[in-house]
């Protein structure tokens, strides 16, 4: 089972680990567009703190962030998923995971990132600032920059297994499952059911949403469950107590849709 997960716009310090080696991160078929990107990101940090907060989308009470991106080549290092912090980080709790749940994350979780391409919560960063809606002047969009290198990269680390994609709308810009990787793929959103004067209203909160999603991927980690395709998940998320609503695609080579209803948001 391949995971699919978005970053966290706000990220732990840098460590003092030794520094950013590109050549341990995972998937090295993105080596090359990860240099183009560090390459030019530090450059415009450097070069223009004022145009850099413009491009980044930066307040002013974030202009700090801009030295992290100047500092990328040398700043410690620590593992991807101790960088990554907020919602979804928090409720998936993976310091607190045992060791084979953990070695587990390892091998299965995959955060995507504007800067990275996409990363093994293993894999050792910096702190950065560099969100996958970001405009580099020399690169573009790079939602668009990333599609060719993925394309390439991610069928290969997917394999012939599951893709859990839970990522935001932003990262999903850069790599849509195609053909058979689409067909094993189920794509998940976490929807609140609530009576409104005796009528079911159903909405997508988006801090429970990614608070649900980190806590539904620990439970799979935790009980070890290994489903083959998207209708497998299906059963291996209601046996661990969830409210799951499959949908299965109309047409081959697309991606199943599954709404995960909670009733109980926190």
């Amino acid at each position: 089972m391949l995971v699919l997960l978005p970053p966290s716009e706000g990220k732990a310090a840098s460590g003092r680990g030794a520094p950013l080696k590109p050549e341990s991160l995972a998937l090295p078929g993105l080596a090359a567009a990860r240099a183009a990107v560090l390459d030019e990101l530090v450059e415009l940090c450097t070069a223009d703190e004022e145009k850099a907060r413009e491009v980044l989308g930066l307040s002013e009470g974030l202009r700090g962030e801009i030295a992290k991106n100047v500092e990328l080549r040398t700043a410690g290092t620590r593992p991807a998923g101790e960088i990554y912090t907020g919602v979804l980080y928090d409720a998936l709790d993976l310091a607190s995971l045992d060791t084979a749940a953990r070695r587990r994350a390892g091998k299965s979780l995959l955060v995507f990132s504007g800067l990275w391409g996409a990363v093994r919560v293993g894999d050792r960063i910096p702190s950065y600032r560099c969100s996958m809606g970001v405009k580099l002047p020399g690169l573009g969009p790079l939602g668009a920059y990333w599609r060719a290198p993925m394309a390439q990269a991610l069928p290969e680390a997917a394999g012939d297994g599951l893709v859990l994609d839970l990522r935001s709308s932003a990262y999903t810009a850069a790599w849509k499952p195609k053909g058979a990787v689409a067909e094993r793929t189920a794509s998940v959103r976490v929807l609140h059911s609530q009576l409104v004067d005796g009528v079911e209203k159903r909405s997508v909160v988006s801090h429970f949403n990614k608070a649900t999603k980190g806590r539904m991927v620990r439970d799979l980690l935790l009980a070890g469950a290994r489903p083959e395709g998207p209708a497998e998940l299906v059963e291996a998320l209601r046996e661990l107590g969830y409210v799951v609503e499959a949908e299965a695609p109309a047409r081959a080579g697309r991606a199943w849709s599954l709404d995960v209803v909670v009733t109980e948001i926190h």
